[in-house]
């Protein structure tokens, strides 16, 4: 079953991402910030997919990006960035910092679960 890693300082986003992606048979697990994240992924948390927000207290997502790719076991896992922000310099920003995808919230439940699908690595 694939792990998505749900990174975000709203409790309402990420109740709702949570839900969205548990009905659809995935296993979820929550951080409520980057440093939440990197403590989650420390521990030996080997998400298939996670997502981040943008904008959060203590380390934002695109500091998560960067921290998550300098690890062997991240290296490589497909991350999507949530945000409110349609700034395409946020966007090149977080690209070059190596994040997968973008999505604006709150996405839709149907277009959430085909990106993430999109980007589950095959077997």
């Amino acid at each position: 079953m694939a792990m998505i890693l749900i990174l975000d300082d709203s409790p309402a986003m990420v109740m709702n991402l949570a839900q969205i992606l548990a009905k659809a048979g995935y296993e979820v697990t929550t951080a409520g910030n980057g440093k939440e994240g990197i403590v989650e992924l420390t521990n030996g948390l080997k998400p298939t997919v996670i997502l981040t927000d943008l904008n959060m207290p203590e380390m934002d997502g695109i500091e998560f990006i960067k921290e998550a790719r300098k690890s062997a076991a991240t290296k490589f896992t497909p991350i999507i960035v949530l945000s409110g922000d349609s700034d395409g310099r946020k966007r090149d920003e977080a690209r070059a910092a190596g994040a997968s995808g973008w999505l604006t919230k709150p996405p839709q439940p149907n277009q959430l679960l085909y990106v993430v699908k999109q980007l589950l690595p095959t077997k």
